[in-house]
C-alpha cells in the first residue's frame, strides 16, 4: 500500500506483487528477530537463497568453478568454445545495498555475460554488512581484483589488458570506487581495469533530494529512505541519524557550493525534469551528524564527489540507468561529470526501468523481461572491449 508504481513501469502488476512478497519477507523477518530467533537480515538471506534464487545446471558451451582469489570467494565463467588469442574478463559486483546478495543471486546474469559475450567472468562474494562494515566490501574488491589481474592470462588465458569491472547498485558503487582507488596508486604493478560497467550505479550520499529521489522516491524495489538506510548500514550501522541524512544537513556548509556544482539539476537533462520537482530549502548543518556519517562522503563510499584529477584517470566507461529509479540522477550525473573531462562514456537508458531489475533476469516466475535488455546492453558493451 505504500508504493506508487508509476504506469509507465514495465509489468507494473507483477513489480507490485513482487515488492509485497519483499515487505511480507522483511515483516517476518523483523518478528523473528524481535522475538529474539534470528537478526532479520540473516532470515531475508536465508529466504531469498532458499526459495527465490534459482540456480540451473551448467549449460553446455560454459566452466563454472567457485574458487577463493587471496581468501575471498568467487566464481569463474569460462567460456569453452574455441579463442584466437587470449579472451576479455569482467570481475562482477553483485548489488543489495552491501547487506544482502550474493555469488548465486547474480549467477544467472553472469553465465549469460560469459556465454553471449564470450567472456571470463569473475563474481566476487565480497564480505556483507552489518557483520562488516566499510572498507571490507571495497577491500575484498580489490583483493579479488588484483589477484585476478596477476593471474589472468597464466591461469585463465585472458588478457590482463582487457579485463573490465562492473557491477549493479552498490555493487557499481564498489566498482567505481575501485576503479578510482587504483587510478589513484599507478604503482605500474598491475595494468589498470580497461573499463568499468556501471547498472544503475548508486554513486554519492550527499544529496537524497535530487529529482529522481523525488520522483521515484516509493518506486520499488528501492525506495528513497531504504537507500539512505543502506548507507549508514554500510558505514556504522547507526540508523538514529537516516531521518537526518535524508534531509541534508550532514553536508558541510563548506563543501555545499562543490557539491552543488555536480549536483545541480542543470546539469540533467530536460526530460529527468518532466515529472515534477519541488525546491528543497537549503538545510541547516549539524556537525554532529556529519561527524557520524563523515565517511559516506569521502569518494570511496560517493565516487562522484571525486576531484577532477581523480575522475580523469578512471577508464572509459558504461553506464546504465532506469527512469523509474531513485538513483537514476546519480549515473546521468557521474555520466556528465566523464564527459565534461572528456572521456569516454556509454549511456544506456531504460525508459520503463525500474532500480533491481537485473535480479529479475532468468528467475522463473519472478523473471521480467525487460531485465534482458538490461543484460542484452551489458553483453553489447562487452563485446566492443
Amino acid at each position: 500500500m505504500n508504493s506508487d508504481i508509476p504506469r509507465g513501469v514495465a509489468n507494473s502488476g507483477k513489480l507490485h506483487m513482487v515488492h509485497g512478497l519483499f515487505v511480507g519477507i522483511a515483516i517476518v523477518g523483523r518478528i523473528l528477530h524481535r522475538l529474539g530467533i534470528c537478526h532479520q537480515v540473516s532470515f531475508i538471506r536465508w529466504f531469498v537463497a532458499r526459495f527465490l534464487t534459482r540456480l540451473s545446471p551448467v549449460p553446455v558451451g560454459l566452466r563454472v568453478k567457485d574458487l577463493e582469489f587471496s581468501e575471498v570467494p568467487v566464481r569463474v565463467y569460462e567460456p569453452t568454445t574455441v579463442c584466437d588469442g587470449l579472451r576479455r574478463g569482467l570481475v562482477y559486483f553483485h548489488g543489495g545495498g552491501w547487506v544482502l546478495g550474493s555469488i548465486d543471486s547474480v549467477d544467472e546474469v553472469c553465465r549469460h555475460i560469459a556465454k553471449e559475450s564470450d567472456t571470463t567472468v569473475v563474481s566476487v562474494g565480497y564480505r556483507l554488512a552489518p557483520e562488516h562494515r566499510y572498507p571490507a566490501q571495497l577491500d575484498d574488491c580489490e583483493t579479488a581484483t588484483c589477484h585476478f589481474l596477476s593471474v589472468a592470462e597464466a591461469e585463465f588465458s585472458v588478457d590482463p589488458h582487457r579485463v573490465a569491472v562492473g557491477g549493479d547498485s552498490t555493487g557499481a558503487n564498489l566498482a567505481a570506487a575501485l576503479c578510482q582507488r587504483l587510478a589513484k596508486r599507478e604503482d605500474g604493478h598491475l595494468p589498470s581495469p580497461c573499463a568499468q560497467v556501471l547498472v544503475y550505479p548508486a554513486l554519492q550520499m550527499a544529496d537524497f533530494n535530487l529529482p529522481s529521489y523525488q520522483q521515484n522516491h516509493a518506486v520499488p524495489i528501492l525506495f528513497r529512505g531504504r537507500m539512505a538506510f543502506y548507507f549508514l548500514q554500510y558505514l556504522n550501522g547507526d540508523m538514529s541519524v537516516c531521518q537526518d541524512v535524508l534531509e541534508g544537513i550532514h553536508v558541510p556548509t563548506e563543501l555545499r557550493p562543490r557539491y552543488k556544482e555536480w549536483l545541480s539539476i542543470s546539469n540533467l537533462p530536460p526530460e529527468c525534469l518532466a515529472r515534477g520537482i519541488s525546491e528543497h530549502p537549503t538545510p541547516e548543518y549539524d556537525g554532529g551528524v556529519y561527524h557520524t556519517i563523515k565517511a559516506g562522503l569521502e569518494p570511496e563510499v560517493s565516487p562522484l564527489l571525486a576531484e577532477d584529477d581523480v575522475i580523469q584517470k578512471t577508464p572509459p566507461t558504461f553506464i546504465l540507468t532506469c527512469e523509474y529509479d531513485v538513483l537514476r540522477d546519480d549515473g546521468i550525473l557521474y555520466r556528465k561529470r566523464l564527459l565534461d573531462l572528456k572521456k569516454d562514456v556509454t549511456w544506456q537508458h531504460v525508459i520503463d526501468g525500474f532500480h533491481g531489475m537485473i535480479n529479475f533476469f532468468n528467475q522463473g516466475w519472478l523473471t521480467f523481461p525487460s531485465a534482458a535488455r538490461v543484460v542484452g546492453s551489458v553483453c553489447d558493451y562487452m563485446k566492443t572491449l
